[in-house]
């Protein structure tokens, strides 16, 4: 879905790729970012975010929380990250982000709590129910410091991805803001959703949700009971033409993740103010029954769209013409990708050894896949600046 807009608006990074696979210098089965376009595109989300009013937080998870994805967005000027679990808390805090934001998509696991205040003090807490609010405040209360809370709420009529459900009735807010504030060690901050924003295939534009009005809702019964310097956190979606639209319906907190490797789904069919800043690549292992099987290990592709004909960009030099495109056939997410099987009929079939780049929307935290960081692309320089897996740790590749 995103090589099309790759090939078109960052040639350069699908050919620096291709180039060093061919050198030896990265691996198959690598997510590869172009770490100087990642920079420039931080800079433009956190130069409206601050036009805006908005704090802004980094998400790091489809890029396998990269270090030095999280260098170049600090280099950006993006300070802070949000992490979706404990894994990317680590990594970030690791890298040099601070953790502004815990606890939310994944709760923090009971005896996990008191080594995440300790360790990362983070800016603000998403609880989703009394409980993780005690253990929070405990752990915060042994760390000699006050945590500011957020509220996941909900309402009839929200949207949830399945298996992301659960919250306080937005309709008791007011009360839930009070009894957080009675805890010893934590203070009621603010409310959040997700998401806030979708990308409406339909109208191929991104719409809010009825969350981002129960977070208005919500916002306005917490005025009204008195309260003022509520924070509003409302991620999904984010690119920077959307921040304004955010900020209009009370939001105080952005969260940009595919907006700084501009892979959105707005992206794919906008041209934005972010450039696409990573690709898929991998390698041909074998020949059978008219297909070249490439190895696989890192193809979640993310199924926000229907399903759609895959392509990559197949070649033993640095290309991006169309004469490169081959049609592949990805296994079902049910299945293990050892492999994908890319069409080899025609005239200059691919052949072992072969490079192929994709260009999708993944989400490399969920995969067995390499993340490679590049610099000097822009300059005609690549350089490989690091190797990691999943978790943001250096891999000792090839061995």
């Amino acid at each position: 879905m995103f090589l099309d807009v790759l090939r078109r608006r960052n040639p350069k990074l699908v050919e620096a790729a291709i180039q060093l696979h061919r050198e030896g210098k990265i691996p198959a089965n690598a997510y590869v970012l172009d770490l100087d376009t990642v920079e420039g595109n931080a800079r433009v989300l956190r130069s409206e975010a601050d036009r805006l009013g908005l704090k802004i937080f980094a998400m790091t998870k489809q890029v396998g929380r990269s270090s030095g994805f999280c260098r170049a967005v600090m280099r950006g000027g993006i300070e802070r990250s949000v992490a979706v679990d404990m894994a990317c808390a680590r990594a970030t805090h690791r890298a040099g982000l601070r953790v502004g934001h815990l606890g939310h998509l994944q709760q923090i696991a009971r005896h996990e709590a008191a080594a995440a205040a300790a360790a990362f003090r983070p800016d603000f807490w998403t609880v989703f129910n009394d409980t993780k609010a005690e253990e929070a405040a405990a752990g915060a209360e042994a760390a000699g410091y006050e945590q500011g809370l957020l509220a996941r709420i909900k309402a009839n009529g929200d949207t949830f991805y399945r298996g992301h459900e659960g919250g306080f009735d937005a309709e008791t807010i007011a009360q839930v803001a009070d009894a957080f504030d009675r805890l010893k060690g934590a203070r009621f901050a603010g409310i959040t959703t997700f998401p806030a924003l979708l990308f409406d295939l339909a109208t191929r534009k991104v719409l809010p949700t009825h969350n981002l009005s129960t977070l208005t809702r919500a916002a306005e019964a917490l005025a009204k009971a008195g309260r003022r310097d509520i924070e509003v956190n409302a991620p999904g979606t984010t690119s920077a033409v959307m921040l304004a639209a955010l900020a209009e319906a009370g939001a105080t907190q952005c969260e940009p993740g595919n907006g700084l490797h501009g892979t959105t789904a707005l992206h794919a069919v906008e041209d934005l103010p972010e450039l696409p800043a990573v690709c898929y690549v991998t390698e041909v292992s074998h020949l059978s029954g008219g297909k070249a099987y490439c190895f696989g290990g890192g193809f979640y592709i993310d199924p926000i769209f229907p399903e759609y004909d895959v392509k990559a960009i197949v070649s033993d030099e640095p290309t991006v013409a169309s004469s490169a495109l081959r049609n592949v056939e990805v296994p079902p997410p049910s299945a293990i990708d050892y492999y994908a099987m890319i069409d080899a009929s025609g005239p200059s079939a691919p052949k072992p050894g072969d490079t192929a780049v994709f260009g999708f929307r993944g989400q490399a935290f969920v995969t067995r896949a390499y993340v490679v960081g590049i610099s000097g692309i822009r300059a005609g320089a690549p350089k490989v600046e690091s190797i990691e897996n999943g978790f943001g740790e250096a891999e000792s590749w090839p061995v």
